[in-house]
């Protein structure tokens, strides 16, 4: 069935914070502006492919898209590099870019204390809510107070914010951890579990492909920035925040959300196959 992401631009509220650029790079007019240039080169971006509308495989063109591709793209024709994307799984992604084996991640990553001892952040581009998904005909509980003080089963990916959301919420033996969130709504679905935390971007993708079965409670039990992620100390981040901050105020990244983040954006997980 082919569904709807639809999402308010006013939840992508784009963080503008000062930034400078950093090693490796020499200033130079690229995209229209005075950026750092980083002489061609080649930069391996980490991606997931299967987080809508961030990262996929495009049905028709069997070519990665999403929103990570256009803005990585974009950030790269800024700063004179060459994106190369790998897919790779989430768990593991993090540690494998603190590691070395990626120079950057771009898949939907949550900005927090506990990740910025082992990885370097770019500022913040998009800010995002932790919701709570339940099925349509839901009865038992109106509110996520209601949720809470009862003994429901609650989905979500792990390794994720979601999944130490969930731990800050609720006690272990009420958690049912998944590799990936299709297979958590998938479980909502069926009744196996209760109710699902996910990222309101994610949460509305699926809602807009299971309209009849599923939605999104109000409330929400985080707000969260996501960003980049690269090796510490990494030279790119301080490149990646200046082309950040241009596409910021040149509209590129209101752009992006309109094209990704509304009801323009039709692709569903049913149409990934």
């Amino acid at each position: 069935m082919k569904g709807r992401l639809v999402a308010s631009l006013a939840m992508f509220a784009l963080v503008v914070t000062a930034c400078t650029s950093s090693g490796g790079a020499s200033p130079s007019a690229v995209g229209g502006g005075a950026l750092p240039n980083l002489n061609g080169r080649e930069i391996t971006v980490a991606v997931e492919n299967a987080y809508l509308p961030f990262n996929y495989i495009d049905p028709a063109t069997k070519q990665g898209a999403g929103w990570d591709y256009d803005a990585v793209n974009d950030i790269c024709k800024r700063l004179n590099c060459k994106p190369k994307f790998v897919e790779t799984g989430w768990d593991g992604m993090i540690q494998a870019v603190s590691d070395g084996q990626y120079d950057m991640a771009a898949d939907g990553i949550t900005i927090t204390p506990e990740r910025a001892e082992v990885v370097a952040f770019s500022r913040g581009y998009i800010a995002v809510e932790q919701k709570l998904m339940v099925r349509k005909d839901e009865n038992r509980f109106s509110s996520l107070a209601d949720v809470k003080s009862g003994t429901y089963i609650i989905g979500t990916q792990i390794g994720t914010t979601n999944y130490e959301t969930a731990k800050k919420e609720y006690t272990d033996a009420r958690i049912k951890a998944f590799d990936q969130f299709a297979f958590a709504v998938q479980a909502l679905i069926n009744k196996d579990v209760d109710a699902v935390i996910i990222d309101s971007t994610a949460g509305q993708g699926y809602v807009g492909e299971n309209a009849d079965q599923i939605k999104l409670l109000d409330g929400s039990l985080s707000s969260d920035q996501l960003g980049f992620v690269f090796p510490l100390k990494s030279d790119l981040v301080g490149p990646v925040n200046a082309a950040l901050a241009a596409m910021e105020a040149d509209g590129t990244l209101a752009k992006l959300a309109d094209k990704f983040f509304t009801d323009k954006f039709t692709i569903t997980y049913d149409d990934l196959g």
